[in-house]
């Protein structure tokens, strides 16, 4: 079985072997951000859509913004829907990623989008953290404008692999060879993040094209997260399902 095909095989087997996996979907309606997200830092640069279903984050010259989950998880299927900044965002990167914690030894799995002048592709940039330890960039060019809509950015990841997707279409499998010293991170658990800052000094063109503040503020947008996952719970190996909430939501909570 390629490793594309045995991907989708395992998602199919997902949530068969994971019994303590609860699902939660933002997309319902009943979602509330501040019961399952902490604002990072700049709370006045994140706003949220009238019904409070779209939230979205904004980068000027003074600072970016940042969310997080407030619950971690070891294992599962994280999905969100994202439209990037539009027009001249050039040196604007907003990041869609896990991580373990803000430590010099963290794990990480990230989603960048690299910002670019106005009619250039936007670039997707993956890379992988183990023990503070990247260096596993993998860039990829989309066959769409992730600034007209909303599209879908998801992550599976468990003990054999991780699987980056793209609107379901996987784009990277970064596999466990179960070898010693195998360069996977599957032993802590990670919170789910979002933020856009500016990365002026090497995210477009290696840094050449520098962000024009002129067409400040950038702002990035996000609904309908998803997640089928574990919460973990210290001391391990205490891993539990979350409470039921209001109207049904389960969910609590880059470089």
């Amino acid at each position: 079985m390629g490793a594309l095909p045995k991907a989708m095989f395992l998602i199919s087997l997902l949530g068969f072997f994971m019994p303590c996996f609860q699902a939660a979907d933002s997309s319902k309606g009943s979602f509330s951000f501040s019961d399952n997200f902490d604002i990072m830092w700049a709370e006045d640069h994140f706003k949220t859509s009238e019904d409070g279903q779209v939230w979205y984050l904004s980068l000027d010259k003074k600072t970016g913004c940042g969310f997080q989950t407030k619950q971690r998880y070891r294992f599962g299927w994280f999905s969100m829907k994202l439209k990037l900044v539009g027009g001249d965002s050039a040196g604007v990167v907003t990041a869609y990623y896990m991580c373990s914690d803000t430590g010099p030894e963290r794990d990480e799995v990230d989603f960048e989008f690299l910002g670019n002048r106005t009619g250039q592709p936007y670039t997707i940039q993956t890379n992988v953290y183990k023990s503070g330890v990247g260096g596993r960039e993998m860039r990829h060019i989309l066959w769409f404008d992730p600034t007209e809509d909303f599209h879908t950015f998801s992550i599976l990841w468990n003990n054999h692999q991780l699987v980056f997707f793209v609107d379901k279409v996987p784009i990277r499998v970064y596999k466990n060879t179960e070898k010693p010293n195998d360069f996977f991170p599957n032993e802590k658990p990670m919170y789910m993040y979002s933020s856009i800052w500016n990365a002026d000094d090497w995210a477009t063109r290696g840094g050449l094209e520098k962000t024009d503040w002129k067409n400040a503020p950038f702002v990035s947008s996000y609904k309908d997260f998803k997640v089928d996952a574990c919460q973990w719970e210290d001391p391990y190996p205490h891993v539990f399902p979350p409470p039921p909430k209001t109207g049904g939501t389960n969910m609590m909570h880059g470089s």
